[in-house]
């Protein structure tokens, strides 16, 4: 019995004993605990989760977005890889070929270009009607050539080599060759260079550039707009249209009247601010209309009505109407009109890579 007693009161005593160093461990663990957040958080309190943001954070540096602000007309100058061969055409007329050069194409497919002439002599800003004469003779030389061509083919006769080679020009970028070649001869067409006109036309916009970006910033427009009168006239202050156009932004006398208001008799379309204000007015008045800047600035030739015509007949894709309207006077310029200013865009963006 003795020895039972002794075995509990030393069973008792290695519990107590076992209490006092569990109640020990707890207590110094609770005591690191707390110092190690101590350490870790300044404010004395552990967040629950770790990557919690504060509730202000800084804000962010946020890059500017092509957009256009004041009316919301946001937007873009696209440029479809079909418009491509148009555009690089535009791009060759005016920083490739002279005003002594001439090329011989398709006024459908611009990337089929027969032929480049060089007309001889002293050529001025406007051909005599001999140097006309020469052009002429030209574009039907070509037009017979093809009118052979489409023959022989159709009877599968045996080609020449050169004859060969337009062939090779028609079936450029994957055509069939029947989609290219037939009706070809109806399809000759003529384009001087304008080398010199464009290149002094770079020089006059230097006067104009900033006021005239200002006028479309103003407007919530997208500034390159202001390379719009390379299109138009060569930035030529007086210049005159055929159709009664006038000025450096080309404006009719009923455009004129909507667009650029004016109570005195002063014609304001020989005032470049004044007409690149009126320019900016109708831009953005197209936008709204057709919805997207393609369109828009080809209606600056067209018309925002013909424009409209044209979409509501093959719809709103941009190429698409470019390749397949075939309204009575959408013609070789309307349909390049918009190719045109993105040539002159992309060199007026950068003159040295074109004219060094």
């Amino acid at each position: 019995m003795l020895k039972i007693k002794r075995k509990l009161i030393n069973s008792k005593l290695h519990l107590l004993k076992m209490n006092q160093f569990v109640i020990r461990a707890l207590f110094l663990l609770t005591i690191a605990g707390l110092l190690n957040a101590c350490s870790n958080n300044t404010s004395g309190v552990q967040p629950a989760v770790s990557n919690v943001q504060p509730i202000n954070p800084v804000p962010q540096l946020v890059q500017p977005q092509n957009t256009y602000r004041s009316s919301g007309l946001s937007g873009s100058f696209q440029s479809p890889n079909e418009l491509e061969p148009a555009v690089a055409f535009w791009r060759k007329t005016y920083t490739e070929w002279r005003r002594s050069e001439v090329a011989i194409h398709d006024d459908r497919y611009m990337d089929i270009i027969y032929e480049v002439m060089v007309i001889p002599g002293n050529v001025d800003e406007s051909l005599t009607s001999e140097q006309k004469e020469l052009v002429k003779k030209r574009k039907d030389f070509w037009k017979v050539q093809l009118t052979v061509l489409e023959s022989k083919v159709r009877y599968n006769a045996p080609l020449s080599d050169n004859e060969k080679q337009i062939i090779v020009k028609l079936k450029n970028n994957s055509r069939e060759l029947n989609t290219a070649l037939i009706g070809a001869n109806e399809r000759v067409r003529s384009q001087r260079g304008t080398r010199e006109r464009f290149m002094q036309g770079l020089e006059i916009s230097r006067r104009y550039d900033r006021q005239f970006r200002k006028i479309f910033r103003d407007a919530g427009l997208p500034e390159d707009l202001a390379y719009l009168p390379h299109v138009e006239s060569s930035f030529q202050p007086a210049a005159k249209s055929s159709a009664g156009a006038v000025g450096m932004w080309q404006f009719t006398k009923g455009a004129a009247q909507t667009y650029m208001p004016a109570g005195n008799k002063v014609d304001q379309r020989l005032d470049p601010f004044a007409s690149a204000t009126g320019a900016a007015r109708y831009l953005s008045h197209a936008y709204k209309k057709l919805g997207d800047w393609a369109s828009a600035i080809t209606s600056y030739n067209h018309g925002i009505g013909g424009m409209k015509k044209a979409q509501n007949q093959v719809g709103r894709n941009f190429v698409r109407i470019v390749n397949t309207y075939d309204g009575p006077a959408f013609g070789f310029a309307s349909r390049n009109y918009y190719a045109q200013f993105l040539a002159a865009r992309e060199i007026a963006k950068n003159p040295p890579q074109y004219l060094p």
